[in-house]
């Protein structure tokens, strides 16, 4: 089922030479380029990068074979290795001399394995008997020796995002010495031992640069262990063993990915999920370190999903097992000249993902993210009924703890702002907001308006998934919006139930509210009890009168407004024209006419005389009632 493949190369690859047409093709993680180049006479040399700024074609001098070529961040100094003791360097920074340079590594009788930007003008040169953290001078067309190490190097693998370079070390190799890099500084990390599957005697293995990744997951930088045979006999399966390499202290094995299965994989990283392909069967897997399993072991995780193919890109596709995997995310095809970058589906994980708990606790962790959780929601709703009640609240409980802690984060960020930078404090940050946060208008929008509305649901399972709702907001201490409540009332109105509407207010289920207040008001015809509950609710508010005033008439609640008044005894002194425009502004003739009334009554009362003073403006609105009901109509003054 193409519905359920829950991964996808991208739709726009980098294109480039594809290896058939050139020498040789590099890649370098750091810059995220190709390289395709080509020998014989001059070198062309095509870099094919994630955008047309990252893009560039060159020619250089043919001095040998390239073993392998990468410019510094921002394409300013491209290094070229083509011998075992040397690296070539050539400016392309406008206005710099073009001419190459080359710097030797220091240590006699090494051969240089390989070497890594850290900075636009810092690299480390890895040899096979240690380490050389060089700067370089463009201008000068030279290089300065910083930090070297000396130590027995099998291979090596760098991890651009956290600079920090891994040296397998020893006979077997399994013993790893990472080195971190930043600002013209070399630090010395912690080592640590691989443990290797046991073997019978007198065989010995070692370890293989293959079964190695390094990738930052959820912020942290993990060294992933591909461990083709279990200690236990009975269980051969391979495994992913993640060790945790934090930039001080020591390094701990943490998580253990169960593959259940065995053959030739390769990993990526994507979204901070572990993606393992599997290259026999040319399907994947994914894991969530941070899904936990309820019935096994600490940090010992099955797939989180079942194994699918990748969705291919609409190109004919060549054997997928020709592929190049890099990290975090890419995926090469060198014969065919593509470089995508992998990416994960997430609709097809509701399919695949029963369990309503879990899915929730994957798809929160995900980047894009808030419009799948939506729908799962109204899914949910859809579903009915039966024993879904609880299903719901695990569910709204999961998305209000995302959504508090970012509104903890937000409150903690303005009171450091108001209050100023503090001595020795580090900067705050403003808290990103991500998909994850979604708030009670997110879910009023996208889910609970139109579930209130949809036909064959009872009344009691849209009251009750409101209820819960508010109960999960009020226990995560998020101040309920009045239009949750609101919407539990037109429910309540609409179903014709008013105790129970009179129950949630006496018990306070509903908080006090002014725009709460003005919609019990407006429900006066259909329920008059909510006619005193709104005002008691004004009244427990504080609401001064005039304000309550202005309330009921910005929401054209004018007899309202009037009783109100009457009700607290200011009538004799309110502005008649503010009560003359608003019913005037509500269009009803008959509405007019009651409230020109009773104010020409009040006239009468105050002054013996109907008429309106010049005093209150209010000629317009005698010119409007004359038009209306003609000149009979106004009021004579009274001769008793």
């Amino acid at each position: 089922m193409s519905e359920e493949h829950y991964l996808e190369l991208c739709e726009n690859p980098v294109q480039f030479e594809h290896a058939s047409s050139v020498n040789n093709v590099f890649f370098d993680e750091a810059n995220k380029q190709v390289f395709a180049v080509r020998s014989g006479g001059a070198t062309g040399v095509v870099v094919k990068g994630p955008d047309d700024k990252s893009s560039v074609a060159f020619r250089m001098d043919d001095k040998g074979e390239v073993k392998c070529i990468k410019f510094s961040i921002g394409n300013k100094i491209l290094a070229v290795q083509r011998t075992l003791k040397s690296v070539d360097f050539i400016n392309f920074i406008p206005d710099y001399p073009h001419t190459e340079f080359t710097q030797e590594c220091k240590t006699k009788n090494a051969s240089v394995l390989g070497f890594c930007w850290t900075n636009w003008n810092e690299i480390v040169f890895i040899t096979d008997q240690g380490i050389e953290f060089y700067q370089v001078f463009p201008d000068k067309r030279s290089l300065k020796l910083l930090k070297s190490q000396s130590i027995n190097v099998n291979w090596y693998q760098y991890c651009p995002e956290t600079t920090v370079i891994l040296l397998s070390t020893t006979v077997q190799g399994n013993i790893l010495q990472p080195f971190a890099f930043r600002n013209g500084t070399m630090c010395k990390m912690s080592k640590f031992e691989i443990e290797l599957p046991v073997v019978p005697k007198p065989a010995k293995l070692s370890l293989s640069e293959r079964d190695i990744a390094m990738a930052t997951i959820y912020g942290q930088l993990f060294v992933m262990y591909l461990k083709h045979h279990s200690r236990t006999a009975n269980s051969p399966s391979a495994e992913v063993v993640l060790y945790h390499l934090p930039r001080e202290g020591a390094c701990k094995k943490t998580h253990v990915l169960k593959l259940n299965t065995t053959g030739k994989f390769a990993l990526n990283i994507v979204d901070n999920l572990v993606v393992v392909h599997h290259q026999s069967t040319q399907t994947s897997l994914i894991f969530d370190i941070k899904l936990k399993e309820p019935d096994s072991a600490v940090n010992m995780h099955q797939p989180v999903l079942p194994a699918r193919s990748i969705h291919p890109y609409r190109i004919p596709l060549a054997d997928s097992s020709s592929w190049s995997v890099f990290q975090p995310d890419i995926i090469i095809s060198a014969s065919e000249g593509y470089l995508w970058y992998l990416q994960v589906k997430l609709p097809p994980a509701v399919i695949l993902l029963q369990d309503k708990g879990k899915l929730m606790d994957f798809l929160l962790r995900r980047r894009d993210c808030k419009m799948v959780i939506l729908s799962v929601c109204s899914q949910i709703l859809e579903g009915g009924e039966k024993g879904s009640l609880p299903v719901v609240a695990t569910v709204f409980d999961k998305l209000n703890q995302v959504y508090k802690e970012y509104l903890e984060a937000e409150q903690t960020y303005t009171a450091a702002m108001e209050s100023g930078p503090s001595r020795g404090s580090a900067a705050q940050k403003r808290p990103v907001r991500t998909q994850a946060v979604i708030d009670q208008s997110d879910m009023y929008t996208h889910v609970l308006s139109s579930f209130t509305e949809r036909k064959g649901v009872s009344h009691k399972f849209v009251i009750a998934v409101l209820m819960e709702y508010i109960r999960s907001l009020n226990q995560f201490q998020i101040t309920v919006q009045h239009y949750l409540y609101e919407l539990v009332i037109k429910t309540l109105v609409q179903h014709n139930l008013f105790y129970m509407l009179h129950q949630f207010l006496q018990y306070h289920v509903l908080s006090d509210s002014k725009p709460l207040a003005c919609l019990l008001l407006s429900l006066e015809s259909t329920y008059p009890p909510a006619h005193q509950l709104s005002l008691d609710m004004l009244k427990r508010l504080s609401t001064a009168n005039d304000e309550i005033v202005e309330v009921l008439l910005s929401k054209q609640q004018v007899l309202g407004a009037l009783r109100f008044i009457r009700s607290v005894g200011g009538h004799d002194n309110v502005s008649s024209r503010k009560f003359l425009d608003a019913a005037r502004q509500t269009g009803d003739q008959m509405l007019f006419y009651t409230v020109f009334r009773s104010f020409q009554q009040r006239n009468q009362r105050l002054r013996g005389s109907p008429s309106f003073n010049p005093g209150e403006h209010c000629e317009e609105h005698v010119v409007h009632f004359k038009q209306l009901f003609g000149d009979q109509a106004l009021m004579k003054p009274s001769t008793v």
